[in-house]
């Protein structure tokens, strides 16, 4: 029985001690872990314009078919600049009853009818002239306007690329000052940002994704003397963590 006894606890040691052996057998890696952040500065070669038409009447059918018309001559107008029809939609319709009091629904003031026409235009250099037009037709709201690079995709591939090497490069002149060199990476995270829709957000706000780049216009891009609109450059930004092992 004392036999039995002592093998029991010698096999009970053997398995308290043996996580330890496991760690010693794994230690963790020596880490240095920092950002980087770039940006790519691109002149944009699209834009999209969302206009909104708005007319009101006390009898409905006269608002809506007011409405009707002013939205069928900006869409003519769209057309005689070559613009093809799936670059054109209507992205926003709405009817309201409304009332001096809209609480008590006293005193009824009309019909208000919206709706908002989104044009791409592929040709910047016709912006200002189709935009000063399409105000002249009946657009009454200029809801958005958003110079944007059909080349996003390479752009963000290229902003990505930047900001691992701008990442490396910290990393050893952070290892190097403390006397220590970096080896592989061990860990890559891409950041992910929001960014809000440039149109609809008078008359509906949207929230859309974004994939790890932001996107925005900057001012101080070139004009002609005959137009008073800059569209400036786009700057697509990448930002990403990076762990390194030290040696």
């Amino acid at each position: 029985m004392r036999r039995l006894t002592t093998i029991c606890l010698l096999l009970t040691a053997l398995a308290i001690s043996k996580p330890a052996f496991a760690i010693d057998e794994c230690p963790q890696p020596r880490l240095i872990t920092v950002t980087g952040n770039a940006e790519v500065r691109v002149t944009p070669d699209e834009v999209i314009l969302t206009l909104g038409v708005e007319t009101w009447n006390k009898d409905l059918t006269t608002a809506k078919n007011d409405n009707d018309r002013r939205v069928q001559k900006i869409l003519q107008l769209v057309k005689s600049f070559g613009i093809e029809d799936k670059h054109v939609k209507t992205d926003f319709i709405s009817i309201e009853p409304r009332y001096e009091d809209q609480w008590e629904h006293r005193n009824f003031i009309g019909y208000f009818v919206r709706k908002t026409v989104v044009i791409t235009l592929r040709d910047t250099a016709k912006f200002e002239t189709l935009l000063s037009r399409a105000l002249e037709a009946g657009a009454d709201y200029v809801l958005g306007i958003e110079f944007r690079t059909t080349e996003l995709r390479k752009h963000r591939d290229q902003a990505r690329a930047l900001a691992i090497k701008a990442a490396q490069e910290k990393a050893t002149d952070l290892a190097k000052a403390l006397g220590q060199t970096i080896e592989r990476p061990h860990s890559i995270t891409e950041h992910e940002v929001g960014w809000w829709s440039s149109y609809n957000t008078f008359w509906g706000a949207r929230w859309s994704g974004g994939m790890a780049q932001n996107v925005m216009q900057t001012a101080g891009g070139p004009s002609t003397p005959e137009t008073t609109i800059a569209p400036g450059q786009i700057v697509v930004t990448a930002r990403v963590t990076v762990s390194f092992e030290l040696q």
